[in-house]
């Protein structure tokens, strides 16, 4: 694995173009999306996040997409 030892600030940021900007952002989703099963998740975040997945099976509460609620 390559290691980087150069640190990009907010200004080398905003010299970017946006299609850089987003391929950045795609690089970072895709490198974290590896990661997340190894991420320990605090037990009062997953109780409540059991609770919310049991009110939606339930029927008591529903998902709205972001088409919805924006």
């Amino acid at each position: 694995m390559q290691e980087y030892w150069y640190q990009m600030t907010v200004a080398d940021l905003a010299k970017l173009s946006l299609r850089e900007k987003l391929q950045l952002m795609e690089a970072i989703w895709e490198d974290l999306r590896g990661r997340v099963d190894a991420m320990e998740v605090p037990a009062e975040h997953r109780r409540i996040l059991d609770e919310r997945r049991s009110r939606i099976a339930s029927g008591e509460a529903t998902l709205l997409d972001w088409d919805q609620v924006s």
